[in-house]
């Protein structure tokens, strides 16, 4: 149970915008920062046999007496992004201002270079990729901004993965679109700032989640990672949501323009 006399954002009219929020690191960061008194808005893309699972974890983030606001939605069209951004406007008022931003979009191409086990990645296959999850980052930062819907202090954060390095069969369209996301929340971080608005990457270690299940051979990387991590375990997605909490609070200000392992040291073996 939280308690409530301590939540760090609490009677703030601020709000937490999560572009993919309905499962995983996305989903585990909304309920964290709900927990702390931030109010969310979620995009999210979601089949209808799924949402009953969802609305339960909406009551569940509204009983932590915040508001919770939710749009099944493409996040990559411009008109539907438009269209959002326009309503989250009229709701929230002019009290109410967007404390931190939340990229969690994990809609990448899973097909091998050499056509292995089906059609090969194509270029359209890595544009479709890059579109969803690097470049709709700076759609929605640019959108938010030329709306004035910031806070005075703002947290970009995008969640990144070891594939911006290592090279994995299959994962070359997630590879680039990750590299391609760091560079953009980079540029976020210098050419935004004079607005009061700080940029990150989390690097998240090997997660199970359900977007991790979809990547071939992901059995095969959760038990090496079972043996080399330094405590022998996943990390979680409440591990990131730690994380994500503590980049929102006001002692982070000065952390811009940079990429958080969050592995439990997993990267250094």
């Amino acid at each position: 149970m939280v308690n409530i006399s301590h939540r760090t954002f609490a009677d703030k009219q601020e709000w937490a915008l999560i572009l993919g929020g309905s499962s995983g690191l996305g989903l585990a960061s909304a309920k964290k920062l709900a927990s702390h008194g931030m109010n969310i808005v979620i995009m999210h893309r979601d089949r209808r046999s799924e949402m009953a699972q969802f609305n339960k974890e909406i009551e569940g983030m509204q009983s932590m007496g915040v508001e919770v606001m939710s749009y099944n939605i493409d996040i990559t069209r411009a008109d539907r992004r438009i269209e959002a951004i326009k309503d989250i406007s009229n709701h929230i008022g002019t009290e109410g201002r967007i404390k931190t931003l939340i990229h969690s979009i994990a809609r990448g191409n899973l097909k091998s270079m050499d056509g292995d086990g089906g059609s090969a990645l194509s270029s359209d296959d890595f544009k479709v990729t890059l579109n969803a999850m690097a470049i709709s980052l700076y759609d929605w930062v640019k959108s938010l901004h030329e709306q004035k819907l910031y806070a005075a202090d703002v947290r970009i954060i995008s969640f990144t993965s070891e594939g911006n390095t290592r090279v994995w069969k299959n994962y070359a369209a997630v590879s680039a679109a990750k590299v391609a996301l760091e560079s953009i929340s980079r540029s976020i971080a210098l050419e935004f700032a004079p607005y009061g608005i700080k940029s990150n990457c989390i690097q998240a270690g090997v997660t199970d989640t359900q977007s991790f299940r979809l990547i071939p051979g992901h059995e095969k990387m959760k038990d090496h990672t079972l043996k080399r991590n330094p405590y022998q375990r996943l990390t979680t997605p409440e591990d990131v949501a730690d994380v994500v909490y503590l980049l929102c609070r006001d002692e982070a200000r000065w952390i811009n323009g940079t990429i958080i392992p969050v592995d439990g040291g997993e990267r250094i073996v």
